[in-house]
């Protein structure tokens, strides 16, 4: 399995770029970065403006040089397909929000749903990391884009600290 449709598929899952809010959960509304505590970075006018650029050039196809892989200990992964750019914008993180706000990778998502987490309990497991999740107040909505955080190799597997600095994930048992 070499694609992002055929993971998708074999996951029952549905394509979407978008956040969703499931009827009788959490609403949009509840999604403001004024009600994050502590404040957000607000995601600058040419930012937005970059970020649209991106989601409309995915809607063309144009879309990172990004592969799905199955691998039998890990499930399915994303590796680069094609040398990738420190600072690279990968993709905007599109979940499911429950009551809570909290993020679910349910049954609709996109290429940022398998990018797999690292085992923050190890040195091996932070050497892996060559992107991050940032939160961003994009136009009063809390949006997470996934960024390259150093120049990324082609076939190389993505990797991202599910906990950041929190820690509240468990991650001890992920290889």
């Amino acid at each position: 399995m070499g694609t992002l449709a055929s993971a998708l598929t074999a996951l029952q899952m549905e394509f979407s770029d978008d956040l969703t809010y499931l009827p009788g959960m959490a609403p949009q509304l509840a999604n403001q970065a004024k009600f994050e505590q502590g404040g957000m970075q607000v995601l600058s006018k040419e930012d937005i403006e970059t970020l649209e650029q991106c989601r409309a050039m995915c809607k063309r196809g144009e879309c990172p040089p990004l592969l799905v892989v199955f691998d039998s200990c890990e499930g399915y992964t994303v590796e680069a397909d094609d040398q990738i750019k420190d600072l690279t914008i990968l993709a905007e993180y599109s979940e499911t929000h429950l009551k809570a706000l909290s993020s679910v990778p349910d049954k609709r998502g996109n290429i940022a749903r398998f990018i797999n987490g690292i085992n923050n309990h190890t040195p091996d497991g932070k050497k892996k990391q060559n992107c991050k999740c940032v939160r961003y107040d994009v136009n009063g909505e809390c949006r997470v884009i996934l960024v390259a955080t150093r120049d990324i190799a082609k076939g190389e597997r993505l990797y991202y600290d599910y906990n950041g600095y929190e820690h509240e994930y468990p991650t001890q048992h992920f290889v």
